[in-house]
């Protein structure tokens, strides 16, 4: 990710693998992706400033129905992301690119944890289970609400990429 200019280091000299990933870092990397579309969309986040380095990505993200905000005028950049919703990024970012499963799917989820899921991420967690993005953690774990690494994210996206080659 880093090569293909996806993700920028944390300074000149660190990656910062273990920085945890914030909501703005995520979509950024997918509009990056993306070649940085331009869209012509009304920011209805307040939380989400002109000026800042991500407020493009957001504006995108939202505008293609790839994200949602905590409410409708609250995104939340900054706020660590969860696997779940990075689950349900991945996944709503698949069904923009065509490459989601259509009609009919799913799949079991067997983790320990299965409860804890929200009800809004269990098709993005089994989309990511389907096509191997996402693994689960210790103790047949998922860990729905658990913060994730820019290292995490790193791998997340790279099996993506790779798997829609």
């Amino acid at each position: 990710v880093y090569t293909k200019g996806l993700m920028n280091g944390v300074t000149d000299t660190e990656f910062g693998p273990a920085v945890t990933l914030t909501r703005a870092m995520l979509v950024t990397v997918l509009w990056r992706l993306e070649d940085e579309p331009v869209v012509n969309y009304l920011m209805t986040f307040d939380d989400v400033n002109a000026e800042e380095w991500y407020t493009e990505a957001v504006r995108w993200a939202a505008a293609e129905g790839i994200v949602n905000g905590y409410s409708e005028t609250e995104f939340a950049p900054n706020a660590p992301i969860t696997r779940e919703q990075i689950a349900t990024i991945i996944y709503k970012y698949a069904d923009y690119k065509d490459i989601a499963p259509e009609d009919a799917w799913a799949i079991r989820l067997e983790y320990a944890d299965l409860a804890d899921i929200a009800d809004y991420a269990t098709d993005g967690v089994m989309y990511c289970k389907l096509a191997g993005i996402m693994e689960g953690k210790e103790d047949n774990k998922f860990e729905p609400k658990a913060a994730a690494t820019r290292a995490e994210i790193a791998a997340v996206l790279q099996r993506f990429i790779e798997g829609n080659e």
